[in-house]
C-alpha cells in the first residue's frame, strides 16, 4: 500500500510518515495544501491518500473531488481535527472513503488503512452513526447520488439483495450504531477479521459499494420497521 499524506502541519507530516513506515506502509510522498496534493496524486497515483481539510489554496474537500474525479480508483481519507457534521458530510459527498479524527490512537489508524486497503472504508467511532441519520431521511429522487459511488438507487427494502443471515443483521445493527469493528466484536464475541468480513459478505450481498451506503440501507430498515411495527 502506497499512501499520499497531504497536511499543512510539518510536524504532523513527519510524524504521519515515521508512524506509517514503521508498520510497513509505503509513504510515497507528501503535499501541505490540497493543490500540491491533487498535482502529488496525478504524479505519484498513490493507493491511499490521508487527507487533512483545513489547508491553504485548495482545502481537503475541494482536493478530494478533484482527485476523485481524475483518479476514482484512489482511496482519499481524511484524517482532520474536525468532528463537525457539515464537513462529515460534504467530505463523503466529495468522494471519500472515511473519515477520521486525528485524536485516534496509532493502532487505530494502521487498521483503518488495513481496512481502507480491504476495500471497508474506516469511520471514527459515533461518525458512522451520524451517516446513518442524515443517509436515511434525507430527501431526493430515486436517482440519487450514494456517497462515495456513482449515482444509485436509494437504500430499498429488505427484499433487495441476498437475505442477510441473523448474525449479518446483528453485525450490521451494531455498526449502523457507531460502534467500531473492535467493539461489534466485543459485543458479538467475534474477533474485529471476522467482523470485517461480515461487513465485506454484507456490502457483497446487498450490491453496496462503501460503508457509507450500508449505513443508508440499515437507515431504510429502521424505517421500515418503525413504520410496519
Amino acid at each position: 500500500m502506497r499512501v499520499l499524506l497531504a497536511d499543512d502541519h510539518t510536524l504532523m507530516l513527519e510524524g504521519l510518515q515515521n508512524l506509517l513506515e514503521a508498520h510497513g506502509i509505503e509513504v510515497a510522498g507528501t503535499a501541505r495544501d490540497g493543490r500540491e496534493a491533487a498535482e502529488q496524486a496525478r504524479k505519484l497515483r498513490p493507493d491511499v491518500i490521508l487527507m487533512d481539510i483545513r489547508m491553504p489554496e485548495w482545502d481537503g474537500l475541494q482536493a478530494t473531488r478533484v482527485i476523485k474525479a481524475e483518479l476514482p480508483e484512489t482511496k482519499v481519507i481524511v484524517l482532520t481535527t474536525s468532528a463537525d457534521s457539515e464537513d462529515l458530510f460534504e467530505a463523503v459527498k466529495s468522494g471519500a472513503t472515511g473519515y477520521l479524527l486525528k485524536s485516534m490512537d496509532a493502532e487505530s489508524l494502521i487498521d483503518a488503512l488495513h481496512d481502507a486497503e480491504q476495500d471497508v472504508p474506516p469511520f471514527a467511532p459515533g461518525l458512522a452513526a451520524r451517516l446513518l441519520a442524515q443517509f436515511a431521511t434525507a430527501p431526493g429522487p430515486e436517482s440519487e447520488a450514494m456517497p462515495g459511488g456513482p449515482p444509485r438507487p436509494r437504500p430499498q427494502p429488505p427484499d433487495a439483495g441476498e437475505p442477510l443471515s441473523e448474525r449479518q443483521l446483528e453485525v450490521l445493527a451494531l455498526v449502523a450504531q457507531g460502534l467500531s469493528y473492535k467493539e461489534v466484536g466485543e459485543r458479538v464475541c467475534l474477533s474485529p477479521r471476522t467482523v470485517k468480513y461480515h461487513m465485506a459478505e454484507i456490502m457483497r450481498k446487498l450490491h453496496l459499494q462503501n460503508r457509507a451506503q450500508v449505513l443508508a440501507y440499515a437507515g431504510a430498515l429502521m424505517a421500515q420497521g418503525e413504520t410496519t411495527g
